[in-house]
């Protein structure tokens, strides 16, 4: 079987190019630079990432190759981060990046190529239905992010650490010599790596600078623009002296008045939802039921939560949650699962408390 691996630069990857070399399948490394920009230190990561994929696909002996979709990842991905951010919304990138970078760019891409399969290094796994299952490492799952895929699109996949853990993962490479046994975790946003968050949006949105205020009404401090902040959020909000003593924490946008709602205490009332609204609904093969119940992250490595789909027509669904739910966030992505495999989910628009 023909197998095009994307290739990352990360361990993850580089064991389920070996892997599958060990398996006798012809496999084809190809990494993908989808950023051009160089970071605050004036390093441009994907060059270091592009080198490691090169030592590994050699000492492995498989062909490799890389390929720029840049074009397609600010077109079909960064641009829509940024409205959303604009909106003073909390986006999430590595959906977006899956679903139109990794299995519709390169996918079309390795298709081209006459590949029977793509792989990836996702902690995932498949059946041969299509549908998609939690990887066997609960702290490594990332269902969650490849809620957005079809079935026909996992069909194309193989995921080949899916059914191993991380420390697994490790053992393997550092095994059979891989260079990159021991390369920390990749971070930050799809693609383009850590940055210093408010620098980085500053190079594209305007700030627009508004009053901390409580939901009383009680200004307490300045904001530097609703898109800098995320519900639950106690870091970074720079109010001391006021109220009981306890921290602050972001409980509310008011993108009317530009006004960030701000409260006191990490179990503030206002913090937890009873339910919320979801759009942009994808469902990896059929829709969940009505009225009955499942298990839904509203965040990534969250347990999954008892809900139920009350009301839902072709792009929009109620959730209501068993127990009232924390810092849910719009702009984030809802998942819904049955048991081990994920049915799909929608993006997070607005709570009812």
């Amino acid at each position: 079987m023909r197998i095009v691996v994307g290739m990352s630069g990360g361990v993850d990857s580089a064991v389920s190019a070996l892997l599958l070399k060990q398996a006798g399948h012809d496999v084809l490394g190809v990494f993908m630079k989808n950023w051009e920009e160089k970071d605050e230190e004036g390093v441009c990561t994907s060059e270091g990432d592009w080198k490691d994929v090169q030592q590994v696909c050699e000492l492995i002996d498989i062909p490799y190759y890389s390929v720029n979709f840049s074009r397609e990842y600010w077109d079909r991905v960064f641009s829509i981060i940024l409205a959303e951010y604009k909106a003073g919304r909390t986006p999430n990138p590595d959906v977006l990046c899956n679903r139109e970078i990794k299995f519709k760019a390169f996918l079309d891409f390795a298709l081209k190529l006459d590949a029977d399969k793509i792989a990836t290094g996702h902690f995932v796994r498949t059946n041969e239905c299509g549908e998609l299952l939690k990887g066997v490492d609960p702290a490594k799952d990332q269902s969650y992010f490849l809620y957005m895929l079809h079935s026909n699109q996992l069909k194309h996949a193989i995921f080949p650490v899916g059914n191993k853990t991380k420390k697994e993962v490790r053992a393997i490479a550092e095994k059979h010599g891989l260079p990159v046994a021991d390369k920390k975790d990749s971070t930050g946003v799809c693609f383009i790596g850590e940055r210093h968050f408010k620098p980085f949006l500053q190079q594209f949105l305007p700030t627009e600078p508004g009053d901390m205020v409580t939901p009383e009404g009680e200004v307490v401090g300045k904001h530097d623009g609703l898109f800098y902040y995320t519900l639950g959020q106690r870091r970074g909000l720079g109010i001391g002296g006021h109220g009981d003593g306890r921290s602050y924490f972001v409980v509310d946008k008011d993108r009317k008045h530009n006004r960030l709602i701000v409260a006191q205490g990490e179990d503030h009332p206002m913090l937890y939802s009873k339910g919320t609204w979801i759009s942009q609904l994808t469902w990896i093969e059929n829709a969940p039921l009505l009225n009955t119940e499942y298990g839904v992250k509203t965040r990534y490595r969250q347990p999954d939560q008892a809900a139920v789909i009350t009301e839902m027509d072709n792009d929009k669904a109620f959730v209501q949650f068993k127990e009232p739910q924390r810092a849910v966030t719009p702009g984030q992505s809802l998942v819904i699962y049955e048991g081990e495999r994920c049915i799909g989910g929608g993006i997070i628009e607005d709570n009812v408390r």
